[in-house]
């Protein structure tokens, strides 16, 4: 297809025939006050969880071992100075709390960027290229889509060693294929529509054409699907923790201190409550605010 053909001399006439940006189409909108409530409190949990050396006096490793297994502060034979009592080995149970936030929340972060990166540019290459290119890459998809992804998280982790870095490496691994498969979708789509014809018309090359008109009309795609595995990738490091194949202790990690309430929920409830309820409101917080953005950034959910 030529220049003439599709009618289009510059980039400049293609601006006039390209789709308008989704960023454009929702200029405004309507913020439900249950999406407010979880935006403010997923931003309340990173505050705290950065400034945790700030807001807390007691060390989250040390053993004080003559304060074991005090009660909150509001139970009988509670102490005031460790607010949500204190685990088996004296430890303030609030300050592992806000200190294993920033390792569930660090894993997550860097997981869903290291995975998200890799997995929307092999989703967009399979779906520009198509073909024998596309082909390939979705047999790679499945084939790691094909695994229990716990039991290849735990497997990994174990082959190259428990570490904050290792446990990233592991879960981006994982992590990847999820994102690509729903990106591949969207670029398809985008790939047939009218504007891209006449982008390949005026000869612009193809990693131009995927950066500047693919990646924009998916980054809906994307941003959906890393907000929506950000909740599925803390339960992941967490139950690596729990199963002692996360972070290495006294480091805190909320799965972690979830197995070590386990054998005291009789006597020391609050050990494994609190990281627990810690896990799932911040999983539940991430599925409201992708579940809203789905529908927010999606014309087709809004018109339901």
């Amino acid at each position: 297809m030529t220049t003439a053909q599709v009618g289009v001399s510059s980039a400049a006439d293609l601006v006039q025939v390209m789709p308008r940006r989704w960023w454009r189409r929702r200029r405004t909108a309507r913020i439900p006050i249950g999406i407010w409530l979880a935006i403010t409190v997923g931003v309340a949990l990173v505050v705290l969880a950065a400034i945790a050396p700030l807001i807390t006096t007691h060390d989250p490793v040390h053993a004080e071992l003559a304060n074991r297994l005090i009660p909150p502060a509001w139970v009988s034979g509670g102490d005031p100075s460790y607010l949500l009592g204190t685990d088996t080995f004296g430890r303030d149970i609030f300050t592992r709390l806000l200190y294993g936030a920033r390792i569930s929340l660090g894993v997550a972060a860097l997981s869903i960027v290291f995975g998200g990166l890799v997995g929307a540019v092999v989703g967009i290459i399979a779906g520009y290229f198509g073909g024998w290119v596309d082909s390939l890459l979705m047999r790679l998809v499945d084939i790691f889509l094909a695994f229990p992804t716990l039991l290849i998280a735990i497997a990994l982790a174990v082959a190259i060693g428990p570490s904050f870095q290792n446990i990233v490496i592991v879960i981006s691994i994982l992590l990847w294929p999820r994102i690509a498969r729903q990106v591949r979708g969207d670029a398809m789509v985008v790939t047939t529509q009218g504007h891209m014809e006449y982008a390949k018309g005026i000869g612009i090359r193809p990693w131009r054409a995927m950066l500047t008109h693919v990646l924009p009309n998916t980054m809906p795609t994307i941003l959906v699907i890393s907000t929506l595995e950000l909740g599925h990738v803390i339960l992941l490091e967490a139950s690596l923790g729990f199963l002692g194949a996360g972070v290495p202790a006294p480091t805190p990690s909320w799965g972690q201190m979830v197995a070590e309430g386990q054998a005291y929920l009789a006597t020391g409830w609050w050990i494994s409550l609190w990281p627990g309820l810690a896990i799932m409101a911040t999983v539940l917080i991430f599925n409201a605010i992708g579940d809203w953005l789905r529908e927010f950034l999606d014309p087709r959910l809004k018109n339901r």
